[in-house]
């Protein structure tokens, strides 16, 4: 890292913002805060030392010294804050999913253009070191061409998680693929490749009026390389989060990456090599268990970007095409998200 210290506004001061707040606070300052509670942009910013706004525009105009704006609030607000803030001559750190319709994303991504402005998204799943090693076996050949995947995201959200909140709601959550398990679908982008070909089914069956979304999908799938795979997702696993893993079908060998969270190498079956085992902790978040953990890599990253030393870990045209996949499945699905 360099001498300066990279300052930060953050849009939205829920429960990310302080996991976020926590993480700049090693490499950089949290200079502004805007939430539309008055409360909560108060009370954050007199924990960080930093200045409250209830007026988005207003903390644009009046904060030159910011370096980054951070957007951690619902998803259906995420395009037109990241716009603005590019607009207004700001890097932008998104938080996922990079926004929850394909327009939308690439009306971010050409604002970054002309703004000649940095625009990051936050997936933070890229640096679980069981992520990391799988995909360095695969840029290394040693899986040989990839035959099929399957993944499994095997999660409970329960009334106490929905009520009262946005999430839930198809203008600002748009769907549990956007906002629980936009990182999963990252990683079969990032390993598999983009997807051609894509049919599914998704229903709430079990959620009732708590929520606008699905609560249940199966998805079949095939990618331009030709490798076929499988998506089931549910947040119906009884009474706690059960499993979210990845597993990958080579020519040369067989990985599943797993544990809750994909946190744990759980298979490896490797030609000409012993399988390896690599795991990292899931971070605690409230009731259920998340891999935040590497969040603290992306702003990282996000330095040595700025500063000229590192390329970007996942930026707007990969954001971009998450959303694109998620949505081909819901159309492929005839859900209105």
């Amino acid at each position: 890292m360099g001498d300066k210290r990279y300052q930060f506004a953050l849009v939205g001061c829920g429960r990310i913002a302080q996991r976020h707040a926590g993480h700049i606070a090693q490499l950089g300052d949290v200079k502004a805060v805007f939430d539309v509670s008055a409360d909560a942009a108060k009370s954050f910013a007199e924990a960080n030392k930093a200045t409250a706004y209830t007026d988005f525009n207003q903390m644009l105009a009046s904060e030159p010294e910011v370096d980054v704006v951070s957007i951690l609030t619902p998803n259906g607000f995420h395009a037109k804050q990241a716009i603005a803030a590019l607009n207004a001559g700001f890097h932008v750190l998104c938080e996922k999913p990079m926004a929850i319709n394909v327009h939308d994303c690439g009306e971010m991504i050409k604002a970054a253009e002309r703004a000649n402005r940095r625009l990051f998204i936050v997936k933070q799943n890229r640096f679980n070191p069981p992520v990391l090693q799988v995909k360095d076996w695969i840029d290394e050949g040693r899986l040989g061409r990839i035959l099929s995947f399957h993944l499994s995201c095997l999660w409970n959200r329960n009334e106490q998680y929905y009520r009262g909140t946005w999430k839930g709601s198809k203008d600002l959550d748009g769907g549990a693929l956007y906002t629980l398990f936009s990182h999963f679908i990252d990683l079969i982008y990032w390993m598999v490749g983009d997807i051609s070909e894509v049919q599914a089914m998704v229903d709430n069956l079990n959620h009732g009026d708590l929520i606008e979304i699905e609560d249940t999908g199966g998805v079949v799938l095939r990618s331009y390389s030709g490798a076929i795979g499988t998506i089931h997702y549910t947040t119906n696993a009884y009474a706690g989060n059960m499993e979210g893993s990845l597993t990958l079908f080579g020519e040369k060998g067989t990985v599943k990456i797993g544990g809750q969270y994909l946190n744990e190498l759980e298979y490896v079956r490797i030609e000409g090599m012993d399988g390896g085992g690599a795991e990292v902790s899931a971070s605690s978040y409230k009731k259920y268990d998340g891999s935040q953990a590497q969040v603290d890599k992306v702003y990282v990253n996000l330095i040595d970007v700025l500063e000229g030393r590192g390329v970007i870990s996942t930026n707007g045209f990969e954001g971009l095409k998450t959303v694109e996949i998620i949505d081909r499945i819901y159309r492929a699905a005839n859900y209105d998200a």
